[in-house]
């Protein structure tokens, strides 16, 4: 595996330069990762981008790297000393032919990124006709002359295969996640901006339709609550915020659960706690995912680590969510959401999702006492002459509202029953994923999965437990796994394993061994395997 680092300023198209080489890259049959590490900065700053490539498929970013592309001294100054052996350094200051082509094509100063573009594919031997092809899809014609400039001043240093092209495609987590809902049937998409969540906003808002609206709300309560409205008025809804924003929608969750309103909300987990580091990643969320909202309801938790399967299981949150009336939470991060995967394909929801609206009668019960604890949905506004009615407050079958100490526990009985059916049908799904044959087991989720698969090339005797669904958590098959397990590690991102602490809970497991990583910066698989080793 090879590593590009592209580095320089916010505004210097640092961003854009590492979308290209990526495409390119594929073009000659190469998988690629592009990890993206950026200041909360608009000009500015020290922003760069590591493209990990290789003929095998690549799930994470390296730390060290083959060729430095800087296009100011701060990121030749900084990286350097990561510099592999026998790598090399493309200075801006070292091609003076970048400005002297800017002014003579008349063309804007973020225009070096193209010539240095074209630089970076000649150092690493790519051919010519590759890059430029990509230029012009993602510039304009405009562009293409000072890229090809840039090719023919730089001498070739590697000599990468151009091969065959890849029957792939480049993606990040947010543009998958915004793809999913759309594909899940998603009318109302309501949101506020909020690093990293807002890339699914504007997936969201460029594909809108007659029937698709994104909008943007004052702050994220009036969010929640917004969606909160639409999918009680029978629309298909859904809301992306960061963990801040959740932290403010926490007692309209718990309305939802209550009034037993499907609400799906995907967390693009950053560093806190409060404004912590806002544009970095972390797994710090997990407690409060699973304890969101006051009082006890049911909740669904999803924690997809890649893209494709980020398409699956916000599609099962779509489907549960509604199925059973309550809260789903799509757990991401600033990680998996930003970063962009070489994938073949999605994986398909094993669950495809509905509304499951019925047409109520004049005997129609909102809150109808069943055996699962199902109730059957109506819409309001279908007929006249009948009443749905929801409410925040304690209630019985027909949503009038009660003290009545009977009815408040038969109605927290019939809640917590869609719990016990949710659980039985999530077992029918994939709540875990098992990687590898080892008798010593690394257990993870969410974001940490690319570096664990990589790392497990390197991990002799180790197996890797990848747990999907975090709530209702699969206990009876962790405890299987882990149980046979000689040894047991847990890798998260956060600073005191919350994964292990949940696992103690639910199964009385107790996981000793952990690697912890908490300097907002994801995992690279050397340091899983280091990590793993000194256990």
């Amino acid at each position: 595996m090879k590593s590009i680092l592209i580095g320089g300023q916010a505004g210097q198209g640092v961003e854009k330069a590492s979308e290209i080489v990526t495409e390119a890259l594929r073009r000659i049959g190469y998988y690629s990762f592009n990890y993206r590490d950026y200041q909360s900065l608009i000009r500015g700053g020290h922003n760069f981008n590591v493209i990990s490539f290789s003929k095998e498929k690549v799930f994470s970013n390296e730390w060290e790297y083959d060729v430095i592309l800087a296009l100011n001294d701060e990121t030749a100054e900084k990286h350097k000393s990561h510099l592999k052996s026998g790598g090399i350094v493309i200075l801006y200051k070292d091609y003076p032919q970048a400005d002297e082509a800017i002014k003579e094509l008349n063309l804007p100063p973020i225009s070096k990124n193209s010539f240095f573009v074209g630089v970076l594919a000649k150092t690493i031997g790519m051919k010519k006709e590759v890059i430029l092809s990509v230029v012009k899809e993602s510039l304009g014609e405009k562009q293409l002359e000072i890229a090809s400039r840039g090719y023919d001043a730089a001498e070739t240093v590697f000599s990468i295969d151009n091969g065959k092209e890849l029957n792939a495609f480049i993606i990040s987590g947010s543009q998958t996640l915004g793809k999913a809902a759309i594909d899940a049937g998603l009318e109302r998409f309501i949101g506020y901006p909020m690093t990293p969540a807002t890339p699914v906003f504007h997936y969201i808002a460029a594909h809108q339709n007659e029937k698709l609206k994104a909008v943007q709300m004052e702050n994220e309560i009036a969010v929640v609550h917004g969606v909160i409205a639409a999918s009680y008025a029978g629309k298909m809804a859904m809301a992306a915020t960061s963990s801040g924003g959740l932290a403010l929608m926490g007692e309209a969750c718990s309305l939802a659960g209550i009034s037993e309103t499907p609400l799906v909300i995907n967390l693009a987990q950053r560093t806190g706690p409060a404004t912590g580091l806002p544009t970095y990643t972390a797994q710090a969320d997990l407690k409060m995912a699973l304890n969101i909202g006051h009082g006890e309801f049911p909740r669904i938790v999803v924690a997809p680590g890649l893209p494709d399967e980020i398409y699956e299981l916000t599609q099962e949150a779509f489907y549960l969510a509604y199925k059973y009336r309550t809260l789903a939470i799509i757990l991401t991060d600033k990680h998996v959401a930003e970063s962009q995967f070489t994938i073949e394909e999605f994986v398909k929801p094993k669950r495809k999702p509905e509304k499951f609206i019925i047409k109520a009668d004049k005997n129609y019960a909102h809150y109808k006492i069943t055996e699962d604890g199902l109730s059957p949905r109506a819409i309001p506004g279908e007929d006249d002459n009948v009443v749905v009615k929801a409410t925040s407050y304690e209630h019985d079958e027909y949503s009038n509202t009660t003290e009545d100490p009977e009815m408040t526990v038969k109605m927290n009985d019939k809640r917590m029953r869609k719990m016990k059916t949710l659980e039985k049908e999530v077992m029918q799904l994939e709540p875990v994923k098992m990687y590898g044959n080892g008798s010593k087991v690394i257990v993870g989720w969410g974001s940490t999965k690319g570096a664990i698969l990589d790392a497990l090339r390197e991990l002799d005797g180790y197996s890797y437990l990848q747990i999907r669904y975090l709530s209702p958590f699969p206990s009876k098959v962790v405890k299987e796994v882990l149980e046979k397990a000689d040894e047991i590690v847990d890798v998260e991102n956060n600073v005191t394993g919350q994964l292990a602490d949940i696992i103690a809970e639910k199964t009385g497991i107790i996981v000793k061994k952990k690697v912890l990583k908490y300097d907002a910066r994801p995992f690279s698989a050397k340091e899983i395997v280091e990590g793993v080793k000194h256990a």
